[in-house]
């Protein structure tokens, strides 16, 4: 049923002679909240809604907040041939062919499609406009294409996982070897999680519309959206799509390496972005070029821990052979004993003999790695995505005769060059909060791990409950939006299976490390002049200051992770 509220005011009494009573009218049913169809997007975009929609895009706000942030991106690549799937109105269909690319506009929405080759000529172009369904792309659609753009929030209209799947399927298919898929969408998981917020500046900058969810729940975001000349009201049901849920999508179809965009920008710690964009290549890449497919946040920190700044602050002041969080007994202990005791406490019901084939993810220098060869008489392999410490660690191993059982494999915890099913124990830690993908980051735990395998970590991490805004300075100097949490892991690993879990919780102890460290850090500061430079010592000082406060604060938790399948 459709109420007055669902109409414009000057068509609520009676239709005018413009629009007919299939113009103004969404039809939603009895329970619009329990309207989850894929198809019914057709039957919401209707002409009154479609003819109001340039009002909400507000074509000449959202150019200036994009800037020349696609246009960038397609050009970088090469991309000549373009594939706009999600045309709308056509602002990026005509905001591509005046860049010079041959554009090709499709949309599932006749009317949108319409309207679109209407504005085309307006603005001095004609739009080449094909009708199509994502599902059925290639059957629609003929070609290939360097790059496909799917903007403006529309793959939240496909509610079925299936749905979804075969959409990117299709992408995929219609793309060059090389090609790129760019696809964008609101920033649900603030929305689910913390309540809708928007700066109204991305994407869609009109200033007569009103635009927020009437519902939301897991699987739907109602949208009311409110045009302030005539009072019209009109709805969208879309799917509240998860940031991570996406990339995993994009990855499982096959593309290599994904990046993500909060509002046009590389990261957004201590900001809530409006919109994520997802920059999504298909180049295929052999183990030997994994590094080329690595996240942005990913080759932040290689690129950190590569420097001889870093290298030579974690080998000489930090510890050397353990660059972890340290288990002390007192404050003013030494940071080596400390270290070397999270080791052994991590180890202890482990039940690690010298079959348990062991993979220590982030394993820094190798000395845990080391430790437990050593004492257990097991084959270790370390993953760790600095190669400048990979080599450390290789020179120490041989120089200790553990070549034999410690292997060291350059890689990204993200996309292990590992098989599947290979180990028996997964070991890390301090490393997991550098990547921005840490649901991934379980899955491919979860992948490597043979089923009844266990995982044993730590990482430095949000409280369960913390104010995120407080991590700003701590998210900042990491490049990450945020950090997990002892809740976070649980919930994952549960996700893939894991029930037995424990964690012994030891935050007042990474409270302790870093302010050792930088206790440390002071004091050598004098010793350590020429070798490192003055503004990686004040940036350090500065981040251990960041971590000792918000640990005080409460903000930060630490411990140790047991779990088992």
């Amino acid at each position: 049923m459709t109420t007055a509220a669902d109409r414009s005011p000057d068509t609520a009494a009676g239709l005018d002679t413009e629009y007919s009573e299939a113009d103004v009218h969404q039809e939603f049913g009895e329970n619009p909240n329990e309207v989850r169809d894929t198809d019914h997007y057709q039957d919401e975009y209707i002409k009154g809604f479609v003819d109001k929609w340039d009002d909400y895009i507000g074509w000449e706000g959202r150019a200036a907040s994009e800037g020349s942030f696609f246009i960038d991106q397609l050009r970088s690549r090469g991309v000549e041939k373009v594939l706009d799937v999600a045309t709308g109105t056509g602002y990026n269909s005509v905001q591509l062919l005046k860049a010079g690319f041959e554009t090709v506009s499709a949309d599932g929405s006749a009317e949108m499609l319409a309207r679109a080759f209407s504005n085309g000529r307006e603005h001095g172009h004609v739009l080449r406009v094909v009708q199509a369904d994502w599902r059925w792309l290639n059957r629609d659609v003929h070609g290939e294409y360097d790059a496909i753009i799917c903007l403006g929030n529309s793959f939240t209209h496909l509610f079925a996982e299936r749905d979804r799947r075969k959409a990117l399927a299709e992408f995929y298919a219609m793309l060059s070897h090389d090609g790129v898929l760019i696809l964008d969408q609101r920033n649900y998981d603030q929305i689910l999680d913390g309540g809708f917020q928007s700066k109204h500046k991305y994407n869609y900058a009109g200033d007569t519309v009103t635009a927020e969810p009437e519902y939301v729940d897991d699987g739907l975001a109602r949208f009311r959206y409110t045009f302030h000349d005539d009072g019209s009201v009109y709805h969208l049901n879309m799917f509240p799509l998860r940031k991570d849920y996406v990339r995993r999508l994009m990855r499982e179809v096959g593309f290599q390496k994904i990046d993500t965009y909060g509002d046009f920008q590389e990261t957004n710690a201590g900001d809530v972005p409006d919109y994520w964009t997802h920059v999504a290549e298909k180049t295929y890449r052999t183990d030997e070029e994994l590094t080329d497919s690595y996240s942005s946040a990913v080759h932040t920190a290689r690129d950190y821990y590569n420097s001889t700044d870093a290298d030579t602050f974690y080998h000489e002041v930090w510890g050397g052979e353990d660059i972890h969080v340290g288990l002390y007994n007192s404050p003013d202990e030494p940071i080596a004993p400390a270290s070397a005791r999270t080791v052994e406490r991590m180890a202890e019901t482990a039940g690690i003999t010298a079959e348990t084939r062991i993979l220590d993810m982030g394993a820094g220098y190798g000395g845990a790695a080391r430790h437990l060869a050593k004492k257990y008489g097991c084959k270790v392999t370390c993953l760790n995505l600095s190669e400048v410490e990979n080599e450390r660690n290789r020179e120490k191993t041989r120089e200790q005769g553990l070549d034999h059982l410690v292997d060291v494999l350059d890689g990204s915890f993200e996309s292990m060059p590992i098989q599947d099913n290979a180990y028996d124990l997964v070991w890390s830690q301090d490393a997991f909060l550098h990547s921005g993908e840490r649901t991934t980051v379980v899955e491919e735990i979860t992948r490597v791990l043979v089923p009844g395998g266990q995982v044993v970590f730590t990482d430095p991490m949000a409280a369960d409950g913390a104010d995120t805004s407080k991590l700003a300075p701590i998210l900042s100097r990491l490049s990450l939006d945020t950090l997990g949490s002892p809740g976070f892991y649980k919930e994952e690993f549960a996700k893939h299976g894991f029930t037995d879990y424990a964690f012994e919780d030891h935050t007042d102890q990474l409270t302790t490390h870093y302010g050792r460290v930088l206790a440390e850090l002071e004091k050598a500061e004098k010793a350590f002049a020429g070798k490192i430079s003055d503004e990686y010592i004040s940036n350090m000082k500065t981040g251990l200051k960041n971590w000792v406060n918000g640990g005080k604060s409460g903000q930060l938790a630490w411990g140790i992770f047991r779990i088992k399948r």
